[in-house]
């Protein structure tokens, strides 16, 4: 008689990835906390959009929600923005850019508070049934839409154009806003949020010219809303200007995965992402001979040559074809040839003794390392962000 449980039960299989993002905990909570000495008038709002800036929404939420559930003692505030009885050093929300984000964590377990920053359709913005989160209003005619069909209490920010002329509110919508919102007692105003155009600019004028704008429309709201509890202009880079700004937080991008991109000032940090793979295989060639696609490398000597199973696919830039380089052994080697979708081959002639499967570090967390994720990032001409957005989802994320 055939089971009749069968079809439940799948066969188990076991696999190890070949490809390994690793995320280091500490390094997230130790860049965390130098911010928050830096910076002690602020609280530092993790950004956590976009997969974490590649490190895993869901991973990185856990790592925050966990430390944020340790701490336990509560503070009296002294500064001129109110404070609701809120833990010292408590993180005042998790932002991410999307309901769809959002949903992910909650899905997830996550429970702590959520800000989601970006565009979201209206019938997103007024949805009751996500719990604990906010949503931020980025123009006047969504602000218009949301008043009038909000029928039940729900919390939000508001975003205020301050020159970066992206999003916001601009000029005399800001008076009328203030009108629209009173209009309508379902509408709780928490927040009051801008963002900085040049923050990390080799000048400040144009950031002076903004916080100008932005502390005279935040008195303006602070006088027409009592309750409002958050204040946030500034990103990573903006936490410097803090003593000049009418703010409480600040929100935490890349400096929480351990990049300094402030010309002002260098805090120590960690990053926080190593990815791994293997070597899959070796080869000697002879002096002459050609390597990848286009046969754009060409060897001056006998050659040994891995192959490492990390192409365009798994996040590695294929500008970093003939430029690029990964750790083998504890020693940099060159990436030879084109970088291919799922392929690359490194130079590991002066590696030592490598074999199939030895372990290759293709994105050190080693910020010194030729293939640490800044100089990556050099060597393509680019930023770390995208080096680091461009590691796909679907790989697996190892918390260390």
């Amino acid at each position: 008689m055939e089971n009749p449980f069968k079809k439940f039960f799948k066969p188990r299989v076991d696999y190890q990835p070949l490809i390994e993002v690793r995320v280091f905990k500490d390094a997230i909570l130790h860049n965390l906390n130098e911010f928050k000495k830096q910076y002690p008038s602020l609280e530092f709002a993790p950004v956590i959009k976009s997969n974490a800036y590649g490190h895993g929404i869901v991973q990185v939420a856990e790592i925050l929600e966990q430390y944020q559930n340790t701490l336990s003692v509560p503070r009296l505030h002294s500064g001129h923005l109110p404070q609701r009885g809120r833990r010292e050093h408590e993180i005042p929300f998790f932002m991410v850019d999307s309901f769809y984000e959002a949903l992910l964590l909650r899905r997830a377990g996550i429970k702590s508070k959520i800000l989601m920053l970006g565009y979201n359709r209206i019938d997103q913005l007024v949805n009751p049934k996500l719990k604990n989160y906010a949503a931020t209003i980025i123009d006047f005619s969504t602000l218009e839409e949301v008043v009038r069909k909000l029928k039940q209490p729900m919390v939000f920010h508001l975003k205020i154009d301050t020159g970066m002329h992206r999003q916001g509110l601009w000029g005399e919508e800001v008076n009328k806003a203030i009108v629209l919102i009173k209009s309508n007692p379902n509408f709780i105003l928490e927040g009051l949020c801008s963002h900085l155009a040049d923050a990390d600019g080799e000048t400040d004028v144009y950031t002076k010219k903004q916080i100008v704008l932005w502390n005279e429309t935040a008195e303006l709201f602070k006088k027409n809303f009592t309750g409002i509890e958050y204040f946030h202009l500034s990103a990573t880079s903006g936490a410097y200007f803090s003593t000049d700004i009418t703010a409480n937080v600040a929100r935490l991008g890349i400096g929480l995965y351990g990049f300094n991109i402030s010309p002002h000032e260098k805090l120590n940090l960690k990053p926080a992402l190593e990815m791994a793979s293997v070597i899959s295989s070796v080869k000697a060639i002879p002096a002459g001979e050609k390597i990848g696609y286009n046969i754009t490398w060409q060897a001056e000597r006998e050659t040994k040559v891995a192959t490492i199973p990390v192409g365009y696919n798994e996040g590695v830039d294929r500008r970093l074809s003939n430029k690029g380089f990964y750790k083998v052994n504890g020693k940099p080697c060159p990436v030879i040839g084109r970088v291919s979708m799922n392929i690359s081959s490194v130079d590991i002639t002066d590696a030592g003794n490598v074999k199939v499967g030895d372990e290759v570090i293709v994105f050190s967390k080693n910020s010194e390392d030729k293939n640490s994720i800044e100089n990556v990032a050099k060597l393509c001409q680019t930023i770390p962000y995208e080096i680091l957005v461009h590691i796909p989802q679907y790989l697996k994320r190892t918390l260390i």
